[in-house]
């Protein structure tokens, strides 16, 4: 679907992923899926790949019902548990820790440190800290002019690990009560690779997923037009002693 190009990005089928690769992403995405799926507040699913998309290799969509012009802090609380969802699968279901969830955590982090420094959702209060320069051109580093103290760096860091772990203990606590969920949402992808709403919720309640309806076969090349064949009838020989179109005179 075009809506999903835009979105999530553009298939890459060209990208061949080994037999583990998979069986990673599927936990990792399964992972972000099921603590969309429980946790109140977040934005419903709308479609979970492990087809590699852009630069990620598997894709867990969310799309909100309605247009959000701002956001409360329960809300950025359940973005960080959903983030933190991939992250904690690994750990629970594979016993390791990939690169996968790079952008998960620096997106989690970034979330993080706005709501303490921009946003006034911790307890340092209704602050602001850290100036934006109006220099654009130069590097985000030095653009941010720093008006705060060293202690109170040292609060503003240890608030923004303190929010990104919660976030991360909450996401841990929801597969851990929903392992046998977390399963069947891996294993689908593995067969699929492509799950939507309406499956995600069977899985949700334990049904069976209908059979995949194999996709239809391509159609044939249209054979080449075939150009009309002219048949030409041979002129008549003209009868000796007469002119050329005169008839012979009846008997």
């Amino acid at each position: 679907m075009s809506k999903d190009k835009v979105l999530m990005g553009v298939e890459r089928k060209s990208m061949i992923l080994s037999d583990e690769e998979k069986r990673n992403t599927a936990y990792h995405e399964a992972g972000h899926a099921l603590v969309a799926a429980l946790t109140p507040g977040a934005d419903p699913l709308h479609k979970v790949t492990i087809i590699p998309r852009g630069m990620a290799l598997g894709v867990t969509m969310q799309l909100p019902i309605d247009d959000k012009h701002t956001y409360t802090k329960e809300f950025l609380e359940s973005q960080l548990s959903v983030l933190m969802g991939g992250r904690a699968a690994e750990e629970i279901f594979l016993h390791h820790i990939t690169t996968g969830a790079g952008n998960d955590i620096e997106r989690a982090s970034e979330i993080a440190r706005q709501m303490v420094c921009e946003w006034g959702m911790s307890p340092l209060g209704p602050l602001t800290f850290g100036k934006k320069e109006e220099a654009i051109f130069l590097g985000r580093e030095i653009a941010q002019h720093r008006d705060y103290s060293e202690d109170t760096a040292i609060k503003i860091d240890a608030e923004v690990r303190s929010i990104v772990t919660n976030g991360y203990s909450r996401a841990r606590n929801i597969l851990e009560t929903q392992r046998d969920t977390l399963e069947r949402i891996a294993a689908a992808l593995l067969e699929r690779e492509v799950l939507d709403a309406t499956e995600l919720k069977l899985l949700l309640e334990g049904k069976p997923l209908p059979e995949k309806i194999p996709p239809p076969p391509p159609a044939a090349p249209p054979l080449p037009a075939k150009e009309p064949q002219l048949s030409l009838r041979p002129e008549p020989r003209a009868i000796p002693g007469m002119a050329k179109g005169e008839k012979p005179a009846p008997a």
